[in-house]
């Protein structure tokens, strides 16, 4: 764990503990809003609107969960139990069964959903809102295109991340190229600039 002067350290832990401040004004005056906004519906002196903050609901998404220390687990499922947040942890396959260990943790969750690689129709999908971010149209049909595609798909394999991070790419190699159509030339071109695992 880095080593931070006694000063910057100050400075951190001031910071959090003001934006928990603001965080527990902003649930105080949405809770009295919520509860002025029933109270005037019961007596009839408001419309049934319904307010918008009656429907919202607290989410903490956390990414690379499966970095998370066994106590940084136990403090989220603390905070869980005590305010009743609701959590999404995003992380590599298996983090579900990590969650195991933790057995006071895995009572609580919900569910698991495995994103699974795109399929090819999915992958057409995502390639046509692709297509027209760049300002062009993609044609399966035609044949610079079905070599673009069949690029794509054997690169990324389906896996939606590197598909985002290849069309980066591809509007960059476009751009500095002054290129107008997308090909397996840019395409692997593009590729070439990215650090691909296996």
């Amino acid at each position: 764990m880095p080593q931070f002067p006694q000063d910057v350290h100050h400075d951190i832990v001031s910071e959090s503990h003001l934006i928990a401040a603001r965080v527990s004004q902003f649930r105080k005056e949405l809770k009295v809003g919520i509860c002025v906004g029933e109270h005037q519906r019961c007596l009839g002196t408001v419309p049934h609107k319904t307010s918008h903050a009656a429907y919202l609901v607290e989410l903490l998404i956390i990414d690379e969960a499966e970095r998370l220390t066994p106590t940084v687990l136990e403090l989220l499922r603390d905070h869980h139990d005590r305010t009743h947040l609701s959590m999404i942890f995003i992380g590599m396959p298996g983090i579900d069964q990590r969650f195991r260990h933790y057995p006071q943790l895995y009572s609580r969750l919900g569910f698991s959903h495995r994103y699974r690689a795109l399929g090819h129709d999915e992958l057409l999908f995502a390639l046509d809102r692709h297509w027209k971010r760049l300002n062009r149209t993609l044609d399966p049909d035609d044949f610079t295109d079905a070599q673009a595609i069949a690029a794509i798909e054997r690169i990324t394999r389906g896996n939606f991340r590197l598909l985002e991070r290849l069309f980066l790419q591809i509007a960059r190699v476009l751009q500095i190229n002054q290129l107008e159509v997308i090909t397996d030339d840019v395409v692997e071109a593009s590729a070439s600039i990215l650090v691909i695992g296996n």
